[in-house]
């Protein structure tokens, strides 16, 4: 018999049955379609050294005017600069107390008792301490007079922190947080560190992970049993997501449902952001938001779900507001400037906004709305689009061009001129697996260099980001896999993509085939498997005796690369599968540099059934593959 050429669509497609998806692929891991054919994705290798503190959901790269690139790394603790590797902390400040911090230590532990009246610092936060003097002993003015992480808040009036030797938070950053090295205090340490005592107070931080209450209408929209009661366990708490933007050179900052800050670059990065309301010449600055964005086209700084003019402090969730074209502290509506403020009438909260080339597109938990510059007098108008969408959570949507795509509530959406939902080929693998209490986790991003849409979100069994789906909107295919990223920049101002991991370093994307968390790097673990196939409709079992892999090694750095190719065999659809036989795939090209594709040679194997299944993996460093159609020698082998 002829030779018979498998040639699978592409894509991967979990909705019908593997026996039903014939000439088809049921699973994957790592592996994206590029041209219809599936290839090992790119491996990843760390940007710097150095860890950071928290769990990170925001990055933002930018250029300076002298050329200096920086990434803005915002997590649940901090706001770093990242400069050269180098992470700098410009955490705007919360307060300030001068002269009216006292100290307390007990002989034989390392606890310190600080009392500050109303302080207003939560567990977490983070306190310089200057000014102090020795408590006698072992507690030294040095000791006392550095960064610390508050560890308890036992009142109002009081806080406790661990004393340690000198150094900076910095320097003992590693991936699991602090580690420092503890000072016990002896019987000396009698003193309360003087009357000059001042504590700068960093911006309270958020949550990790999202805390919501049982019932209905706890947490996002429809979580829990209807009619049953909701309580929330943390009021006024949020996960800690930042939104940042770039005001020319400088740097606007909001936390989420907190503050809004502005980081001046002429002040570098030794100086932290500074809350925007306490610019020099600003006029009824909102001072907490959801949202901000400099809208490019117009250049107004926009807040979403902030405290409208004639109540500044109080938060409106669906309040917009704009400061005057061109100004970061002009914020009261005049006839004489562009700012002013609009009220979304549907929804009960903004989610997030996106700006396209065109428009900005704005999201409450039920509907989609466009924003529009118009100019003098009314400066933007705005539309509604949709008011039966949802989406997973603030970070869920991402543009590209004038197209936007969203994760919602078990569907995926599109915007292009109007709202879409998109099929989706893997719908159910992705929500039927999914940590609901955890949505507003999901985070959307770009892979444009592969035009690729990329979701990651947590499974079932998990807190964190974990699983990840692609959507090829050029090949209209969808794809998934693991890997525990938080948050994915696309490449811009460096030519590969940047992402933050769990164990808190940023990685380059797209570089090299290995797992470069470890030192040495170890291999990615990479598979794809098709659907059933058979011969005649699998009327009569059939033998194969040798494929012809066709699969190319092109870029691979080992010296002798290697996949492994599994046919198995099934009787019936529901069946197990009875036989495999698994082969090594070598190269038989030499590895040169002359060498533009690297072919494997024929493999023989001894396989017989109704039915087979054809998977791919790799499991080496340095390892590169892309399979095109592999051919079977295929025979008959009876009826029985």
């Amino acid at each position: 018999m002829p030779l018979t050429k498998l040639q699978f669509k592409p894509g991967i497609n979990r909705e019908t049955t593997s026996y039903s998806n014939e000439g088809g692929w049921f699973d994957t891991d790592k592996v994206r379609f590029r041209f219809g054919f599936p290839e090992k994705i790119g491996g990843w290798a760390k940007l710097t050294t150095n860890a950071f503190l928290g769990t990170c959901r925001a990055l933002h790269s930018f250029v300076a005017l002298d050329g200096t690139k920086y990434i803005g790394v915002g997590t649940h603790l901090k706001y770093y600069l990242n400069e050269g590797g180098a992470y700098n902390d410009i955490t705007p400040v919360r307060a300030t107390t001068t002269n009216g911090i006292t100290f307390a230590a007990t002989n034989g532990s390392s606890t310190i008792t600080a009392t500050d009246s109303s302080h207003g610092a939560k567990e977490g936060d983070f306190v310089t301490i200057s000014g102090a003097a020795t408590l006698g002993g072992l507690i030294t003015a040095d000791v006392l007079n550095q960064e610390y992480q508050i560890d308890t808040v036992p009142s109002d009036n009081t806080y406790t922190f661990t004393a340690r030797t000198v150094s900076t938070i910095a320097s003992i950053t590693t991936t699991s947080g602090l580690n420092p090295t503890a000072v016990t205090a002896n019987a000396s340490d009698s003193g309360n560190g003087g009357a000059g005592v001042d504590g700068v107070y960093q911006t309270t931080v958020g949550l990790d992970t999202s805390v919501t209450g049982s019932g209905w209408n706890a947490g996002t929209w429809g979580r829990g049993t209807w009619n049953s009661n909701s309580s929330l366990a943390v009021v006024g708490s949020t996960l800690r997501i930042w939104s940042h933007d770039n005001f020319g050179e400088d740097l606007i900052i909001n936390a989420r449902d907190s503050g809004i800050f502005y980081w001046d670059k002429t002040n570098g990065t030794s100086t932290r952001a500074v809350v925007l309301s306490s610019l020099s010449g600003s006029n009824l600055a909102p001072t907490i938001a959801k949202k901000i964005i400099v809208s490019d086209r117009d250049r107004h700084i926009i807040a979403f779900g902030c405290d409208p003019e004639t109540a500044i402090g109080t938060q409106d969730p669906l309040i917009i507001r704009f400061s005057s074209q061109e100004s970061p502290t002009e914020w009261q509506s005049l006839a004489t400037n562009t700012a002013g403020e609009l009220r979304l009438g549907s929804g009960s909260e903004i989610v997030t906004a996106i700006e396209t080339r065109q428009q900005v597109l704005v999201f409450t938990d039920v509907s989609l709305h466009s924003m529009q510059f118009l100019g003098p007098p009314f400066t933007f108008g705005i539309n509604a689009l949709s008011e039966n969408i949802t989406i997973a959570g603030p970070l869920a949507a991402i543009a590209i061009e004038d197209m936007v795509f969203w994760m919602g509530q078990n569907e995926f959406y599109m915007y292009a001129g109007s709202v879409q939902r998109i099929p989706c080929t893997v719908r159910d693998y992705v929500f039927s697996d999914f940590n609901e209490g955890q949505i507003e986790k999901v985070t959307a991003s770009t892979n444009s260099a592969f035009s690729e849409i990329w979701w990651f979100y947590p499974s079932a069994n998990s807190d964190e980001c974990d699983r990840y789906v692609v959507y090829n909107y050029e090949q209209k295919i969808w794809y998934y896999g693991t890997m525990p990223r938080t948050v994915w920049l696309d490449r811009g101002i460096e030519n590969l993509p940047i992402a933050a991991s769990t164990d808190h370093y940023l990685y380059f994307h797209e570089t090299g085939f290995d797992d470069g968390s470890t030192d040495p790097v170890t291999a990615i673990s990479a598979h794809i498997e098709s659907s059933q196939f058979d011969v005649g409709d699998g009327e009569r079992f059939s033998f194969i005796n040798r494929i012809i892999p066709d699969l190319t090694f092109r870029e691979s750095t080992a010296d002798s690369p290697k996949a492994v190719f599994t046919v198995k065999t099934r009787n019936f659809p529901g069946g197990v599968y009875l036989q495999s036989d698994v082969k090594d795939v070598t190269r038989s090209a030499a590895a040169t540099s002359s060498v533009v594709e690297q072919f494997t040679d024929q493999v023989n194997l001894r396989v017989r059934g109704r039915a087979f299944a054809l998977k791919v993996a790799s499991t080496d460093t340095g390892v590169s593959w892309r399979l095109g159609s592999p051919r079977l020698d295929v025979k008959p082998d009876g009826r029985r």
